[in-house]
């Protein structure tokens, strides 16, 4: 069998049957050339048409959701929850809050979110969810009256062992506080159905910090592969929510040095490297006065604020994206490489563009996908869900065990299906080819469902 020609015929009638939907269409075009080698040595998943199924959603849900403001006018906004594949575990993926939510963006989060959580060995489905709400300058109160009639049609599709949500962009504590409160009320019953809770009601330790602390685990050891460790590198971080927060908290730990952070508004770069107080005064004005980062810039004489730019121009040795899709493109790839960079590890899903991938490879740049590096917060959340049923809390210490464990194993795994003759590893085709094989295998010998 013609196996490119398969792989194209596939692609090219995901993209005729979803329109327009041009981030599904990338992530599920990477996936399906990436796998190649598997297919043509197991012909059994063309038979059994498993591309053509694992790139479907079992289940769309879409809704709307009323909500009164604080001058009593009635808003209304789309409601979404994609329930992808379940051939290993109940749905899980997160909530996403913001503007820019659709369904290409909810498909592709959701298709990404099988395969990375194929990685973490903990028994989970992928899904992903969200709505067009934008929580940014809403009150307590707004946000409240949205996330309980948002939850007033959820609750009726999800459940501990059917499908668990957790936040992402624009749902943190606050809003899954709301959330499981409402379901609660709904569904009568105290049960592990979100995650992300506060630790007073079943929440994990280090769940918070687990997507942060993830990246970081995962960079030192595709470090330590290399006979090399993160002390004394120079970090580029972007973003400068809950994942890039955590991964630059832990990145100091580790005694690398980060240069910079962004949001939407622009870029600092901090010549002298951000340090714990540093961070901490961008914790307090990011979580608690929602403010943005110049204020940062403000606060520090040395440091500089780019207003509209990216943190790829600056001299580094590694680069962590975390904020949000798309967001390395083909000239930032090209400025990392001139720069020096040997590193490219997302905290972010997707954030770098495949013409942006091509070029980091073939400048010989480590290029580590989000499905790999950035499985922590959804591993924590599996691990939060073992918890509810054991009806149990761990300690920080045990969690945070826990999870470098799992960040070990996924970069064993990756490093096996992604290594080639010459002791090179593909960190992209290793990540795919490992959660599909996995994925792939409950597929089969669940049969045609």
């Amino acid at each position: 069998m013609d196996v490119d020609k398969y792989i194209n015929d596939t692609l090219a009638t995901v993209v005729e049957r979803n329109p327009h939907e041009n981030e599904f269409h990338q992530a599920v075009e990477e996936v399906f050339h990436s796998i190649k080698p598997v297919l043509t040595q197991h012909l059994e998943y063309i038979d059994a048409k498993i591309l053509e199924r694992i790139s479907e959603p079992e289940r769309v849900i879409m809704f709307r959701v009323p909500w009164v403001d604080d001058q009593g006018e009635i808003q209304i906004n789309k409601g979404y929850r994609v329930q992808f594949n379940s051939a290993i575990g109940p749905y899980k993926g997160g909530l996403r809050w913001h503007p820019s939510v659709n369904l290409s963006i909810l498909k592709f989060l959701g298709f990404e979110q099988t395969f990375k959580n194929a990685l973490t060995g903990i028994p989970m489905g992928g899904g992903k969810g969200g709505s067009n709400f934008d929580p940014h300058g809403k009150s307590d109160g707004e946000i409240m009256r949205f996330a309980q009639s948002f939850m007033s049609e959820l609750y009726r599709h999800i459940g501990a062992e059917t499908d668990v949500p957790a936040g992402d962009i624009g749902v943190g504590g606050r809003e899954i506080g709301y959330l499981f409160g409402m379901y609660k009320k709904l569904a009568n019953e105290f049960t592990g159905v979100l995650t992300g809770k506060g630790l007073t009601f079943g929440g994990s330790n280090i769940r918070p910090e687990a997507t942060g602390f993830g990246v970081v685990y995962f960079l030192a050891e595709a470090l330590k592969a290399r006979d090399d460790g993160i002390e004394g590198k120079r970090i580029l971080v972007s973003g400068a929510g809950n994942v890039a927060q955590y991964a630059v908290q832990k990145v100091i730990q580790m005694g690398g040095k980060v240069l910079t952070m962004s949001d939407s508004s622009g870029m600092v770069y901090d010549p002298d490297g951000i340090d714990e107080e540093k961070l901490a005064f961008i914790m307090e004005l990011k979580n608690v006065k929602r403010g943005r980062i110049k204020e940062f810039a403000e606060k520090y004489p040395s440091v500089e604020y780019h207003e509209g730019q990216k943190p790829w121009g600056v001299p580094a040795d590694i680069a962590l994206p975390c904020a949000t899709q798309n967001e390395v493109e083909l000239p930032d790839a090209k400025a990392l490489i001139a720069n020096g960079a040997t590193y490219l590890v997302e905290g972010a899903n997707m954030p770098t563009t495949p013409e942006a991938i091509e070029a980091l490879q073939e400048a010989m740049v480590i290029y580590v996908p989000g499905k790999a590096s950035n499985a922590g917060g959804v591993s924590v959340s599996g691990l939060e869900m073992s918890q509810n049923a054991l009806k149990a809390q761990w300690s920080r210490e045990v969690v945070d065990e826990k999870l470098q464990e799992i960040m070990r194993n996924i970069h064993q795994k990756v490093a096996e299906h992604g290594e080639d003759a010459q002791g090179n590893i593909d960190y992209m085709q290793g990540a795919n080819i490992a959660g599909f094989l996995k994925v792939a295998e409950a597929m089969l010998a669940q049969g045609l469902v």
